[in-house]
């Protein structure tokens, strides 16, 4: 779990368009976060219930029910994990039924596409072959970001690694990605190609590696590319490019066109994320002793918190305050009500009593999916809503 690829196929978007920053990025450590550690752990989950699946022989139910039990116990664990991961085990198991017959199946496979990345490796989640088509489909727990199997470049490079080593085994003709998100409504994504194709990809990937390998190329600071990058907050490319954004000459004719703003607006995406990123690690200078002209560390607005929360209302109550001032009766959301009944009881008995509202309206960029929509509600009328809210 611990070794990871310079090049490796989950930052491939990263330094494929960005290709000095695999280099650039090797000074910083990777200290994972929560959000990390929790996907790892629902992985683990989906991992054990596809291979009681596949290959009930060596791993059935009785390793399958020990196995969770020990995962419960882990650091992090959630219940919520099991409905999640069965929506995912549903889908694998779709796929798999839809071939004509069984599919060889690999699981948390890992895969070297080193042909085309110097040594390029990675590990695939679920690859199913057979009958000409090589799927590999792709676990994601998280519910930040959604994430389109669409020419994704870590899905095409665990494709790569899947052919170079099987094509000898299993002819392939048809390639298909998959990207599963449980978490997010409509959160499964699907794509396909011929292999020709992805092999022609493949060719653009080697020169590209090859910079990024060499820490050669020139940067492309942008939301994609900067998101998870490691040296974001000290990058001078993004610092660059950002203080030129925010930092505008004046221009002629004074107001701006709807084509400017719509322009403008997917410049001016990463400003703001930028100074958050920026402010974050001049704290961090400022906490270790270390100088940032301009700036210091304070300690912010103090919080109170109960010492114990039990006592302190068994001494108000014993001093004449009522138990019914002390506590509210609240009840469940919704989506928290699903999640404890079960979403085929909780639509069999309360469906009925669910009603849909529209979302309010938001501002997304063409390529998104869904229907555009006009003269539901003013921006002025949405705004003045979030700030009541």
């Amino acid at each position: 779990m611990g070794e990871h690829a310079l090049l490796s196929a989950s930052a491939a978007h990263r330094w494929l368009y960005c290709t000095p920053s695999a280099r650039l990025e090797e000074q910083f450590p990777d200290n994972g976060s929560e959000a990390a550690r929790e996907g790892t752990l629902a992985h683990k989950l989906a991992e054990l219930k596809l291979r009681n699946y596949f290959f009930t022989a060596d791993f059935g139910k009785r390793k399958l029910n020990a196995a969770v039990k020990k995962l419960r116990e882990e650091e992090g664990w959630a219940d919520e994990m099991m409905g999640y991961t069965d929506d995912y085990l549903d889908y694998v198991k779709s796929l798999a039924l839809a071939f004509p017959a069984m599919p060889s199946t690999r699981l948390e496979q890992r895969v070297s596409f080193d042909a085309w990345v110097p040594e390029g490796f990675g590990t695939a989640d679920c690859i199913l072959m057979s009958g000409g088509v090589l799927h590999v489909i792709d676990f994601k727990y998280g519910k930040g970001v959604p994430v389109s199997a669409e020419g994704n470049p870590q899905l095409s490079l665990y494709a790569l690694g899947a052919y170079a080593a099987y094509q000898l085994l299993y002819p392939i003709d048809t390639v298909r990605l998959s990207i599963v998100q449980p978490r997010l409504t409509d959160g499964i994504t699907e794509w396909e190609c011929s292999l020709k194709e992805l092999l022609a990809w493949g060719d653009w990937v080697k020169d590209r590696a090859t910079l990024a390998y060499e820490g050669k190329g020139d940067y492309a600071p942008g939301e994609k590319t900067c998101r998870f990058c490691r040296a974001k907050a000290q990058c001078r490319a993004r610092s660059d490019k950002n203080v030129e954004l925010a930092f505008p000459i004046g221009e002629l004719p004074p107001l701006i066109t709807a084509k400017e703003a719509g322009e403008r607006l997917i410049a001016l995406e990463d400003v703001a994320r930028y100074q958050k990123d920026l402010q974050e690690w001049a704290l961090s200078e400022c906490l270790a002793g270390r100088q940032v002209p301009g700036w210091k560390a304070v300690e912010g607005r103090a919080g109170r918190e109960w010492s114990d929360m039990d006592q302190a209302f068994a001494a108000l109550q014993k001093n004449g305050i009522p138990e019914s001032l002390l506590y509210e009766r609240v009840p469940l959301t919704l989506a928290q009500t699903e999640k404890v009944v079960g979403k085929d009881q909780f639509a069999e008995l309360v469906g009925a009593y669910v009603l849909r509202k529209p979302g309010k309206p938001a501002l997304v960029k063409e390529s998104d999916k869904r229907d555009a929509i006009a003269n539901k509600i003013t921006a002025a009328e949405a705004f003045k809503e979030e700030k009541e809210a």
